[in-house]
């Protein structure tokens, strides 16, 4: 009876101790807060990506971060950029590629040789005297016109450069007004790009684009032309947490402060 028992007892240990181990190495462990996604910067996550329904150009560019253009001459697509679902487009510049070469206007004959005392002493005057360009001028949209504020709201997320946030957060009710920045083209709307629930894409001119993400109801549709201050969704809280508007503003491709052009308040 003695060893019967001890046999037990040292049975049951070894079976806690396994169980204990095994929740250490495979238990579940508490999730992370859940942060906004979908804000993409430079840096696609891969070198392809495949066409879905509801895609468009657009949608894909705006997603891995790249200028719509760059993706058309890499996929050797050409305007009006139609794109089919099962295609599959690269998000990189294909191997063996080489910078394009400047234009004649921008080539400059070599200097000639110079003394090393004559060229130091140009140098510096050169340095003396010239105005330091400034990092942080903002691209000039001035093809059509001013920007507009897209809805009347406090800002309560704002845009943070290199960081996630590639635009500005505004408060505001469910069902309220927004409208177009600039005037332009709707070039996607959808719910197609994670984290920016119903999503409006606007292209202004050739190098701005903005967007419009979270809305409860799209009122434009692809193609449409819009005017500065047009209603073209009603606001809400769509692939966030709060009834909120995400705004953003990209040239070029690259996000940019929107505060830097929206009137001061």
């Amino acid at each position: 009876m003695h060893s019967h028992s001890v046999n037990r007892t040292t049975g049951i240990v070894v079976v806690l101790a396994l169980v204990t181990l095994a929740g250490a190495c495979g238990g579940i462990a508490p999730k992370a807060p859940i942060k906004e996604q979908g804000l993409t910067g430079r840096g696609p996550e891969a070198p392809t990506r495949e066409v879905r329904t509801g895609d468009t150009l657009y949608s894909i560019a705006w997603e891995s971060g790249r200028d719509y253009r760059e993706l058309a001459e890499w996929n050797r697509i050409a305007p009006p950029y139609v794109i089919r679902p099962g295609q599959v487009l690269r998000l990189y510049p294909p191997s063996g590629s080489t910078p394009r070469p400047a234009l004649r206007s921008e080539q400059k004959p070599a200097p000639k040789p110079e003394a090393p005392m004559a060229r130091d002493k140009a140098a510096r005057k050169k340095s003396e005297t010239q105005k330091p360009e400034a990092a942080s001028t903002k691209p000039v949209a001035a093809k059509f016109g001013p920007w507009s504020w897209p809805v009347d709201g406090n800002v309560v997320e704002r845009f943070t450069p290199n960081g996630s946030n590639k635009g500005i957060g505004i408060a505001g009710k469910k069902g309220q007004a927004v409208h177009a920045a600039a005037p332009g083209t709707v070039v996607y709307q959808g719910s197609g790009l994670r984290g920016y629930g119903e999503l409006i894409i606007i292209k202004h001119d050739a190098d701005f684009l903005s967007a419009y993400a979270h809305n409860d109801k799209i009122l434009v549709k692809e193609g449409n032309v819009i005017r500065r201050g047009q209603k073209i969704a009603e606001m809400g809280g769509s692939g966030t947490d709060r009834v909120k508007l995400h705004f953003e503003i990209r040239h070029r491709g690259t996000p940019v402060d929107p505060l830097a052009y929206l009137p001061k308040k």
